[in-house]
């Protein structure tokens, strides 16, 4: 049996992320997991999280779970989704605190309001606002089996003030754009992780969870 736990610390849309595997995959047992023991019992495992990244990092630490999500990103298919994703990187601006450090880098606010890098035919240049929020394109600037059958430039949904900076621009396998280019997607190995949220961005989200269901890396 394919069990996939998704990572419930405190901080996440747990049971969206739990409705969206049910739809993508039936045929898969979706745990929503909250010991170590759930997790390391499961053949892979889905880390999301929202809110603020000091609050994030502080209730995976007293929740006891944060030594059963580093094994699983060592040895399991793993995703993250939105602070999930940021929660790989080695630390963040918002709270100057430390995250998992699997990933080198840091993440980053949108430096708003401000005006757009390129201005639109119609209004000239665009004020943007933080956090970013609303469907974007994904441009997928490196293949990944985790992409099939979702064309490139798909739109996905997005709420977010920050975003991750890879040290390594390799990890970066999907990138979007608010007023600049940034990193929405990184992977290496049994990783992949999205600042996104693959459960409210309707059948190219649904295809993505398949895709992480059936993902053998």
């Amino acid at each position: 049996m394919n069990t996939i736990a998704i990572v419930d610390y405190g901080m996440g849309n747990f049971h969206s992320v739990a409705r969206a595997l049910q739809a993508a995959a039936p045929d898969a047992d979706i745990k929503i997991c909250n010991t170590a023991q759930g997790i390391d019992q499961a053949s892979r495992v889905v880390f999301p999280g929202q809110g603020a990244m000091p609050d994030c990092m502080r209730t995976l630490n007293t929740s006891g779970l944060r030594d059963a999500v580093l094994r699983a990103a060592r040895n399991k298919p793993l995703l993250g989704v939105c602070v999930g994703e940021q929660m790989l990187f080695s630390a963040s601006e918002e709270g100057d605190v430390d995250c998992l450090d699997i990933f080198p880098g840091k993440v980053v606010r949108f430096a708003g309001p401000q005006f757009a890098t390129t201005p639109t035919p119609a209004h000239g240049p665009e004020l943007l606002k933080v956090p970013h929020m609303g469907w974007s394109p994904v441009e997928q600037v490196q293949d990944h089996v985790l992409w099939q059958g979702i064309p490139d430039r798909s739109h996905f949904y997005f709420v977010h003030s920050y975003y991750a900076v890879p040290s390594n621009t390799d990890l970066t396998v999907g990138v979007s754009h608010y007023g600049s280019r940034f990193t929405c997607a990184v992977a290496k190995a049994n990783i992949f992780a999205v600042q996104f949220h693959p459960e409210k961005s309707a059948d190219s989200g649904l295809r993505l969870y398949r895709n992480f269901v059936d993902w053998n890396p």
